[in-house]
């Protein structure tokens, strides 16, 4: 196994193959609460297959943490903390949680990508990881957002 790569060195790397990116390093973050989630959900991204994710609009009112908007790039981590991909956010939605549509579901490419697949392990995320005490409710505000793929690591840690 070599060395991690770090987040620096890897947006220098994207800064080499995609030219025109800004020399501020994005966010980096892992996608999951732990890192057997994150590894799963950045598999189902490198195949394609994850073209969106989902966040509480309360965990980002309570932490602090802005919505994320179009156009902004997202170095997405592995389970070991090592950037693996870079992401760019193409559009953003909020709707109430039991407004999701279909379309969103399929695209976060999880299970059978069914709606009521992702509704089910959303819940349960949400009830046991919202950053909020306001928790999981079904009429809740949820950051639909959507991805695209713009560069994969040429190293893996």
């Amino acid at each position: 196994m070599g060395t991690p790569l770090l987040v620096e060195d890897f947006w220098r790397e994207c800064r080499l193959a995609l030219h025109g990116l800004p020399e501020a390093v994005p966010e980096a973050w892992a996608f999951g609460a732990t890192p057997a989630h994150a590894d799963g959900l950045l598999s189902l991204v490198l195949k394609g297959t994850k073209t969106a994710t989902a966040s509480s609009l309360w965990d980002h009112e309570h932490t602090g943490e802005p919505v994320p908007e179009a156009g902004w790039l997202n170095i997405i981590l592995d389970g070991r903390g090592s950037p693996r991909a870079l992401l760019e956010t193409t559009a953003i939605v909020v709707v109430p949680f039991d407004e999701v549509p279909e379309s969103h579901a399929f695209a976060e490419g999880e299970g059978d990508q069914s709606l009521k697949h992702w509704r089910e392990v959303h819940e349960r995320y949400w009830r046991e990881h919202s950053e909020s005490p306001r928790g999981f409710e079904p009429h809740m505000p949820v950051v639909c957002e959507q991805l695209r793929l713009l560069y994969v690591g040429s190293r893996s840690a």
